[in-house]
């Protein structure tokens, strides 16, 4: 493997169906058709960053299913290298998520084969690489092995601490980048918190997602606001996901972070205008690049 950014993480297949509004607790609410798209925060992160041009990889896990050759052709198609996707025997994940009027979702995850990829996966994937991106819908102690492992070969590091997890001090202290929302924010260092307070907790920079309002770029001594582009959203399902790809993909070719967040409020940006995850994610030519 000799990718310059290698993608540790989910893959799987997202079940989209519009609704007017979510149901409450026992209640059934009729929506629209079902939509099959490919998901999953590793994947998406990983096409977002190949989408752009960079030399990128996944490291991830997909069932023997319909599911996830679905997944891998979205990813070969993206050119992102799949030889470290490995087949497990246990299905492949699955998001199952409605989107409301608003471009709003709500989502429930069942991870499957994601929960399959174990630390040892990650022990002699590291040559040639110069970021590594992991998010947490894979195994806890595979995420806080892979960035251990990358730390020690000199890899920047960045964690999408999506969904929110408890990490141990040590594997916070090894970040270069924590990438997290406005809620994953407060729930690390409270409501209302200053987002300067995220590096008290060891990484060496934090960058906070704001949706619409774009994103903030934390630094030891500056923290600075990134504005977003102003659009009409019609689905953020992967928005997430699509800043952590291009962040990682300006990163591994140099660009200081705040460049970095500026160019990935603009790839997240583009992606909610259009419907879906990674069929959403623009390449350099749809940002005039």
């Amino acid at each position: 493997m000799n990718s310059d950014v290698l993608v540790v993480g989910s893959a799987n297949a997202d079940l989209v169906v519009a609704v007017d509004r979510r149901p409450a607790g026992g209640e059934t609410v009729l929506g629209g058709d079902t939509v099959l798209s490919p998901g999953g925060k590793g994947a998406n992160t990983a096409v977002a960053a190949g989408r752009l041009g960079a030399d990128v990889a996944l490291l991830g896990a997909v069932g023997d299913d319909p599911y996830g050759r679905l997944l891998l052709d979205s990813l070969r198609a993206a050119g992102v290298d799949t030889g470290l996707v490995r087949t497990s025997d246990r299905p492949t994940g699955i998001a199952y998520i409605t989107v409301t009027p608003d471009g709003e979702n709500s989502i429930l995850v069942s991870p499957g084969a994601n929960s399959s990829l174990e630390p040892a996966d990650v022990d002699a994937v590291f040559d040639g690489v110069e970021v590594m991106v992991v998010s947490l819908e894979v195994p806890l102690p595979t995420v806080e092995h892979a960035v251990a492992r990358a730390a020690e070969k000199g890899v920047q590091v960045l964690l999408n601490l999506s969904p929110a997890a408890k990490l141990s001090p040590e594997t916070l202290a090894k970040l270069d980048v924590l990438l997290v929302n406005e809620h994953e924010a407060a729930w690390l260092t409270g409501p209302g918190a200053d987002f300067r307070k995220l590096l008290d907790l060891g990484p060496r920079t934090a960058v906070v997602t704001l949706g619409a309002a774009g994103a903030v770029v934390v630094e030891a001594g500056s923290v600075t606001r990134v504005e977003s582009p102003k659009v009409e959203a019609v689905d953020t399902t992967g928005a997430g996901d699509a800043f952590a790809g291009a962040l990682a993909a300006s990163l591994a070719d140099g660009a200081d972070l705040v460049s970095a967040a500026k160019r990935a409020v603009r790839v997240a940006a583009l992606s909610v205008t259009r419907h879906g995850a990674q069929p959403s994610y623009p390449t350099a030519a749809d940002l005039g690049e």
